[in-house]
């Protein structure tokens, strides 16, 4: 038994039995770090005038290839689809159908929200706690998605210059969103995916279930790239947050156990930090967007040297001969304008066409056409008899 009962013995620890390994993406030198908590919102296990958006479990024709539909979990990215009749799949209700009532009146309502916004934040967190009439509580938790992948409603307000980059955060997007409900419902269906949950029996005093499968821990536990990295590994994460207020710059020095996943965190270095439940976590979180150093813990049992001397590595890229001979198609939008780059030197790319756009633009000889050749009337004959005796057969 491993004694970690103090500071001093879990740093003794860890120093003994793991090596440091500083990680990020190639040709980067730091990582990327958000926050993530568990909403507390109100709602209803039954619909009223005031609680009108379903929060709906797992669709019974909803299918992943190669997993029972019955499955306890399913994965957070790749196509998902329903089933038309026995064998037919396409591809599953986006966002906009199922707020339409694709998949309504089928008894998939867990319980009902206030707004799609409570929802909305509550499939970004994967969790929450709904606080009913009564005074009793839900506990929901990530069960499955649509299949199409996230897009962040926070990036599509940048981009349209609705909220500069700086003031990006949760609680901006909520306000924006409740000033104007018409501009959130359309911002809202850009992101087509949608997450359905599952209700887990947690008493108020128990802290959300991550996909490892245990209680997160506030301010210990991330979510990280399930394809890449190990449930359970320890990371040192270091650098500036805005903990205390949205301009501090907090030093954050501080060893995170992987824990949990979600479908937009990718990379090597790319981590999601768990700070609980309420509102107060929530403002915390929601502020993060942030460079951190990454440093991985590795069990001193693995080598990570020797085993990098065999791991294959990625295809080296084309050499700018290459490139040329084969050109990325422009595409043309629905205005007809060209959307390709323009060169380094700012000249039209149709200036001076590469190699590869010559031969493409030079014309291909195609082989004749088959000569019309007419059915002889000896032919039409004795297709005409031999129609009379089939029939007569008969």
């Amino acid at each position: 038994m491993v004694d970690i009962s103090s500071n001093d013995k879990a740093r003794v620890f860890f120093e003994t039995h793991f090596q440091p390994l500083r990680i990020s993406r190639l040709g980067e030198t730091d990582g990327f770090v958000t926050g993530y908590y568990e909403p507390i919102i109100d709602g209803s296990r039954t619909k009223t005038d005031v609680y009108t958006v379903p929060v709906y479990r797992r669709p019974s024709n909803l299918f992943v290839r190669g997993f029972r539909q019955s499955s306890p979990t399913l994965p957070n990215s790749g196509p998902v689809y329903r089933k038309i009749g026995r064998r037919k799949l396409v591809p599953y209700y986006d966002r906009a159908e199922i707020e339409d009532g694709a998949i309504a009146g089928r008894g998939l309502e867990i319980c009902w929200l206030k707004n799609q916004t409570d929802l909305l934040f509550t499939q970004i967190q994967g969790s929450a706690r709904v606080r009913l009439e009564d005074g009793s509580t839900i506990r929901i938790n990530y069960d499955s998605y649509n299949g199409y992948p996230y897009t962040a409603v926070g990036r599509i307000l940048i981009d349209r210059n609705i909220i500069p980059k700086d003031q990006m955060s949760m609680r901006r997007i909520r306000q924006w969103m409740d000033e104007n409900p018409d501009g959130a419902n359309e911002v809202r269906r850009q992101n087509r995916s949608y997450v359905f949950f599952h209700e887990v029996k947690l008493s108020d005093k128990d802290e959300a279930v991550g996909a490892q499968g245990v209680p997160l821990t506030p301010g210990r536990s991330i979510a990280v790239d399930k394809s890449l990295h190990v449930y359970g590994t320890p990371f040192f994460i270091e650098g500036e947050l805005p903990i205390e207020s949205e301009q501090a710059k907090t030093p954050f020095h501080r060893l995170m156990i992987a824990q949990d996943t979600g479908s937009a965190i990718l990379g090597p270095a790319r981590a999601d930090l768990y700070f609980g439940a309420g509102p107060e976590a929530g403002r915390v979180s929601g502020r993060l967007r942030h460079n951190m150093h990454f440093v991985m813990l590795v069990p001193n049992s693995l080598n990570p040297v020797a085993s990098g001397r065999t791991m294959p590595l990625p295809s080296a890229r084309p050499s700018a001969k290459i490139a040329k001979l084969f050109p990325l198609k422009s595409q043309k939008p629905a205005d007809g304008k060209s959307t390709s780059a323009p060169s380094p030197t700012g000249e039209s790319a149709k200036a001076a066409p590469s190699v590869g756009e010559k031969a493409v633009s030079e014309a291909t000889p195609l082989p004749a056409a088959r000569p019309e050749v007419k059915p002889s009337r000896r032919h039409l004959r004795r297709h005409y008899y031999r129609h009379r005796y089939y029939r007569r057969a008969r």
